[in-house]
């Protein structure tokens, strides 16, 4: 049973904006926990039990958040995913509800996990708030580190020496939209090579092109866009095509062209009964000395299980990150040197700000997985683990000769999960390179987070990579729900496609009014509130008595808007002021001696 407060608002439209019952509990985060608990039912023995929900708007966070577009503003995901168009704007989608409903699906099954235990817990509680703040929490990260915090640069620097803000969506000389995708830098300088392009101009845009996934702006010189808008689609398809280089139409229908099961879980081999099975590690089910808390600190679920994880840049460790803040140990492999990404600026001492936002607190140990001896090392690191995590490429497990059916037989409690890009969704076909943004082109969010009237595009806020990292953790919590009824591990699959289909949308993209984007002002923006954008008269009759909207201050028209009985909510756009904000101090956790950036807490609190 999963339990919500208050009832469902009905009216509420899948765009973010509500009918007649706007001020509401999230219905949208509340269907989305009811559709994955449903999931996880029937992945589990009859019978199994499993944990309630709770969610609300703002949770800690000490504001008057009364629907999606109010969270969106002021937890800072209109200012990330408006960063590349030049200023704050909505996602037209109820993104930070669905991630919500996924905390809250991964809190329930993870209480489930905890009585299974042993403990006493009933229900896990969140909220749309702090699944905004999880969102964002690369971004926070980066915004706030201690050594060389990232300062955003403007428009007119951006546009200097050939480059322009603006999203990394190309256009063709027939007007298609496209998304291009590497993570090679020869293939993408012999892609541009392939249109005429010096490879020292090229060159430019790579630093750019690949750093987009942290920064949210991708300003790459004019010169490349002008390049593709010289070419034709069937060009730039065998040029990309023969330099490996991946590249997908940008649709303007936002439906989905895929509808994956959210995860798929494979029964491992073994009987019912069997328990821990073959091969070494710690007890499953008890609590020994590394589930140690504080004394006053309550065991989570998952203290004392171990997590062994080999992933790469967002998906697959925030998987890692946020089972750890449910209380598992988790032990990252990294090649030789560590992962580049530590290096990735700007630094929180001596590693990337950003790297430290998903993997601080893991322990470390390398292995060159190209050589034997160290998948010989990474096999050993799983088969005394709870869980082995990965987001390889296709076909890679297999070859290192570490998937699931390579690790359960030795390991038969183990639960063995691949969070990919893709999943199988291609068939036979080639598939392209399993990235955030391709990920948004495949299940229509390129165009259904842009309201009709604007290209579609991607946006360069990570949606479909922190998606699918909780995801691809709730698989995990779900399969190891499943071994506390059966002792059996599992095979569990996830992809970004399969996360990005579960946000709602319309079958037509939606249509904004001038209310529905930010209200510039004197010093920064306000977003509408929901009464707002249903009576537009009254905001009208508001403004006129004021004069132009960009003469007054924030806390003036929010006032002005106030005494009419409308409320706005002020628009952030400086990522470090959540750390300065009071009414943030619950939800956010400022930088100290031990983690040198601001980091949103714990995303649960369990009863």
């Amino acid at each position: 049973m999963t339990v919500t407060t208050g009832r469902p608002d009905r009216g509420e439209r899948p765009d973010g904006g509500e009918g007649p019952g706007g001020e509401e509990p999230p219905a949208v985060a509340a269907g989305i926990a009811e559709l994955l608990l449903r999931h996880t039912a029937e992945a589990l023995p009859k019978g199994t039990p499993q944990g309630t929900f709770r969610i609300d708007w703002a949770g800690p966070v000490d504001a008057e958040l009364p629907d999606e577009r109010a969270v969106q503003a002021a937890c800072g995901l209109q200012h990330v995913h408006g960063r590349a168009t030049g200023g704050p704007v909505p996602l037209a989608v109820d993104y930070a509800s669905v991630v919500a409903g996924v905390l809250a699906a991964l809190g329930a099954t993870a209480v489930g996990v905890g009585r299974a235990r042993g403990l006493r817990l009933r229900e896990a509680r969140t909220s749309v708030a702090q699944g905004a703040l999880l969102a964002i929490s690369q971004y926070l990260a980066a915004a706030t580190a201690r050594e060389g915090a990232e300062v955003e640069p403007s428009i007119q620097e951006l546009g200097d020496s050939g480059g322009s803000l603006g999203l990394a969506t190309l256009v063709t000389s027939g007007g298609h939209r496209i998304e291009i995708e590497t993570l090679d830098p020869e293939a993408w300088r012999e892609f541009w090579v392939r249109l005429a392009v010096p490879p020292a101009l090229s060159g430019r845009g790579w630093l750019p092109f690949q750093q987009r996934f942290a920064t949210a702006v991708c300003p790459l010189p004019d010169a490349l866009r002008q390049a593709a808008r010289s070419h034709a689609l069937a060009e730039l398809r065998e040029a990309a095509y023969d330099t490996g280089v991946s590249l997908l139409v940008v649709s303007s229908d936002p439906l989905s062209t895929v509808n994956p099961a959210p995860w798929r879980l494979t029964p491992g081999p073994g009987r019912s009964g069997q328990g821990q099975g073959a091969g070494t590690g710690p007890e499953p089910w008890g609590f020994g000395p590394s589930a140690a808390r504080p004394p006053g600190e309550p065991l989570l679920p998952l203290a004392g299980l171990r997590v062994v994880e080999s992933t790469r840049r967002v998906q697959g460790p925030l998987a890692g990150h946020v089972l750890a803040m449910l209380g598992a140990e988790v032990v990252r492999i990294e090649p030789p040197g560590g992962d580049p990404m530590r290096w990735l600026p700007p630094l929180a001492g001596d590693c990337s700000a950003r790297f430290l936002a998903l993997n601080a607190g893991k322990r470390v140990v390398e292995a060159d997985l190209t050589t034997a001896r160290g998948r010989a090392a990474a096999r050993e690191l799983a088969c005394d683990a709870d869980v082995f995590l990965h987001n390889w490429a296709p076909g890679k497990a297999a070859r290192h000769g570490l998937d699931a059916a390579d690790l359960l037989p030795a390991r038969p409690a183990l639960v063995h999960a691949w969070a990919s890009g893709f999943g199988d969704t291609f068939g036979d076909r080639p598939t392209p390179v399993g990235t955030d943004y391709l990920a948004q082109v495949h299940t229509g969010l390129a165009a259904a987070v842009r309201p009709a009237g604007e290209p579609p595009a991607p946006s360069l806020a990570t949606l479909t990579d922190v998606l699918g990292g909780l995801v691809g953790a709730h698989a995990v919590v779900t399969a190891l729900a499943r071994r506390a009824a059966t002792g059996r591990g599992s095979g569990v699959e996830s992809s970004l496609v399969s996360a990005g289909a579960l946000i709602p949308r319309p079958a037509r993209r939606v249509e904004w009014t001038a209310l529905d984007r930010p209200l510039p002002t004197a010093d920064g923006h306000l977003s509408l509130g929901p009464r707002a954008r249903r009576n537009p008269e009254a905001v009208r009759r508001v403004l006129a008595s004021g004069g132009d909207p960009r003469s007054r201050t924030t806390e003036d028209w929010r006032e002005r808007l106030a005494g009419a009985g409308l409320t706005a909510i002020p628009v952030l756009t400086d990522l470090a002021g959540l750390v300065r904000d009071p009414a943030f101090k619950a939800a956010v956790a400022p930088p100290d001696s031990a983690a040198p950036y601001a980091r949103p807490h714990s995303p649960w609190t369990f009863a």
